[in-house]
């Protein structure tokens, strides 16, 4: 099975779990996509829910496959969450913010009675922190916020598009990619980050997910505490 394939799977899975009359966050990056065309199939057979979305991206493609997308001011209270993650850890821990949404994905995820991942097998990793951490940052700290995970050891790199442009987020902010190696103490790091003024996010998602949609060669397994 290919990542493309096993994407596609679990996003259709995911899309089973949600019911007539939810309230749905669609999340972001490639294996959302999955999900979110996945329940516009739905939705086109009949089911009626109302749907936020972690990002602009997937806000348009949910609008332009007929679904009805508002946003948290309108819809505050979901009562179920999908989005993909770069890494799963022990105790469901995740990195998230690959796609550069990490912020909002955080926000819809904790407006959600339940927390979906979807993934391929490739992103279940007995330690976190193969995937660079991404940190979001407002432009005037920059340079504090370098230097302070720096201090850390957490080695920070601004994001930048392919054709060498800074990358911004949707809520115009810096993303600082740290490549930690390893994150064998995820609690104490995420307390560490946050604690630096000037810092909006982190892409440690702990104590958030129900539950782990995992694809691969034997088919959907789910994982939970």
């Amino acid at each position: 099975m290919t990542q493309d394939e096993a994407k596609a799977l679990v996003g259709r899975r995911a899309a089973e779990l949600v019911k007539d009359g939810m309230r749905v966050g669609l999340g972001t990056g490639t294996t959302s996509v999955m999900f979110i065309k996945a329940l516009g199939e739905r939705v086109r057979a009949g089911l009626k829910i109302r749907c936020v979305a972690s990002s602009d991206a997937s806000h348009n493609l949910g609008l332009s496959l007929g679904m009805d997308v508002v946003t948290l001011a309108e819809l505050p209270e979901l009562d179920l969450y999908v989005d993909g993650a770069d890494e799963v850890g022990p105790e469901l821990a995740l990195i998230k913010g690959g796609g550069g949404a990490l912020l909002r994905e955080k926000i819809v995820a904790s407006a959600a009675d339940r927390f979906v991942v979807v993934v391929d097998s490739t992103k279940v990793v007995r330690v976190l922190g193969r995937f660079p951490l991404p940190v979001e940052v407002v432009k005037m700290a920059l340079p504090l916020v370098e230097r302070k995970l720096s201090d850390l050891g957490l080695r920070p790199k601004l994001r930048h598009h392919s054709d060498g442009s800074v990358y911004m987020t949707d809520e115009d902010n810096f993303i600082l990619d740290c490549a930690c190696g390893t994150i064998p103490e995820p609690e104490e790091t995420a307390a560490e980050i946050r604690g630096i003024v000037g810092v909006v996010e982190h892409g440690l998602f702990l104590g958030m997910t129900s539950m782990v949609l995992v694809a691969g060669d034997d088919g959907v397994t789910e994982l939970t505490e």
